[in-house]
């Protein structure tokens, strides 16, 4: 299918028919379209961003322990790696002295976290409910997520950050202030509710999903 239109130069007398074929004008629009959509597609699809990774050792290094000896407790725990390069969170939870808990965290201050919307942990523990814990810039409120594990299997845990819920000294607090994902300084995971005894969790990867349009 095709049209034309009719032109005619003056100066010189002479008159012109071009000829448009829509056949043609009509595929060349669907191929655009179609690359168009494509790359829509990838735009919006979510980019992980790697806090912690076991494949290439990122975040391996520098993980802080704080156990209820803060507070007079004799529960202990410690980080390290196993042969697979995993991380590995283990200790052992005493309720004696008012006791009752084991945590780690990491400082992430460095990396910047803006646009992430949720956060993704690929864990193996032991059949316990540990917390992801995220702490901020000049608050003193950690911002916290209950996960059940598997025993001796990996799951993974994806928390949207809306999901995270302000706590301090092992209390909910209402009143601080809501999380920004710009204003995190800290990861880490906390073991207590009277889980008492001997304790495992293997940690493969935290990542951060950013979703957005980047066209």
């Amino acid at each position: 299918m095709y049209f034309c239109y009719h032109t005619e130069n003056k100066n010189c007398g002479e008159s012109t028919l071009y000829f448009i074929y829509l056949d043609s004008l009509k595929e060349n629009m669907k191929n655009i379209i179609f690359v168009f959509l494509v790359l829509f597609s990838f735009s919006m699809q979510s980019q992980n961003l790697e806090i912690i990774n076991s494949e290439n050792a990122k975040g391996m290094d520098n993980w802080r322990i704080i156990n209820d000896n803060v507070m007079g407790g004799i529960s202990n725990s410690t980080m390290s790696q196993n042969s697979s390069g995993e991380l590995v969170f283990k200790g052992s939870v005493s309720l004696e002295n008012n006791g009752g808990f084991a945590s780690c965290r990491l400082d992430i201050s460095g990396i910047d976290l803006v646009g992430v919307s949720s956060f993704n942990l690929k864990v193996k523990g032991d059949g316990k409910v540990y917390q992801f814990r995220v702490g901020t810039i000049n608050n003193y409120a950690n911002y916290c997520f209950d996960f059940e594990t598997k025993k001796d299997q990996w799951i993974e845990v994806n928390i949207p950050i809306d999901r995270l819920k302000p706590r301090i000294m092992g209390r909910y607090s209402p009143q601080s202030p809501e999380f920004k994902i710009e204003n995190t300084r800290r990861i880490g995971f906390l073991i207590s509710n009277k889980q008492e005894g001997e304790f495992n969790l293997e940690i493969m990867s935290v990542k951060g999903d950013q979703a957005g349009i980047n066209l």
